[in-house]
C-alpha cells in the first residue's frame, strides 16, 4: 500500500524551500547543472499541491550524467535510473532534508520541455490552474492510497494542457 495522496493548499514557503534546495544542490554539481527549475505543482503561486517539492537539474548533454550522478551523491542522494521515462533521471532524497523529488534530464529532453510548458502555462491560466486543483483533490479521495492511479487519472488533463502550450505560448485566461 502507497503512503496516502495527500493534496494540501498552496503554501508560499515553497519557493523558499526550492531555493534552499536548488543552492545545495548547484553548489554539488557546479557548472555542470545549466540551471535548476522548480516544476510541478508547488511551482505555481496559489495551487494546491502535495507538499513536495519537484525539482529539475537540466544538463547540458546526456553525457555530464556519470558526473552528476557523483557529485550527488557527495550529498547524499542515490541514483535510482529513469523510473520509467527515458531522459529524466531519478534521485532518492538524503533523509534529512525536506520532501522533494530531483530529477535531471539535458536540455533538449522533451519531456522536460512538455513538464516546463504545463508549469508555465498553469502560472498564466489561473481557471486551468484552479481546474487542475479541483481535478487533483478529486483524485486524492477516490486514489487514496494509490499513488500511479492518482497519477494516471491526471494524465489526459496533463496532455490536453501541454498540447494547448504547445500550440498557444501566450495568452492568459481568467
Amino acid at each position: 500500500m502507497d503512503a496516502p495522496v495527500e493534496i494540501v493548499d498552496y503554501d508560499p514557503r515553497w519557493p523558499q524551500v526550492f531555493a534552499s534546495l536548488r543552492d545545495r544542490i548547484t553548489a554539488a554539481v557546479g557548472g555542470l547543472a545549466q540551471r535548476v527549475e522548480h516544476v510541478g505543482s508547488t511551482a505555481v503561486p496559489g495551487l494546491a499541491a502535495k507538499p513536495i517539492i519537484d525539482l529539475a537539474v537540466v544538463i547540458a548533454t546526456r553525457n555530464d550524467l556519470p558526473a552528476v550522478v557523483a557529485s550527488f551523491l557527495t550529498i547524499g542522494y542515490r541514483h535510482r535510473g529513469d523510473l520509467g521515462i527515458p531522459g529524466r533521471e531519478a534521485f532518492t532524497r538524503p533523509p534529512d532534508s525536506p520532501p522533494h523529488h530531483l530529477y535531471v534530464c539535458a536540455a533538449d529532453n522533451e519531456n522536460l520541455a512538455r513538464v516546463l510548458a504545463f508549469r508555465d502555462f498553469l502560472r498564466t491560466h489561473p481557471s486551468t490552474a484552479q481546474a487542475y486543483a479541483t481535478l487533483k483533490r478529486s483524485l486524492a479521495h477516490r486514489f487514496l492510497t494509490d499513488r500511479a492511479a492518482y497519477t494516471s487519472a491526471k494524465t489526459a488533463f496533463i496532455d490536453d494542457v501541454v498540447a494547448k502550450a504547445l500550440s498557444e505560448p501566450s495568452g492568459r485566461d481568467g
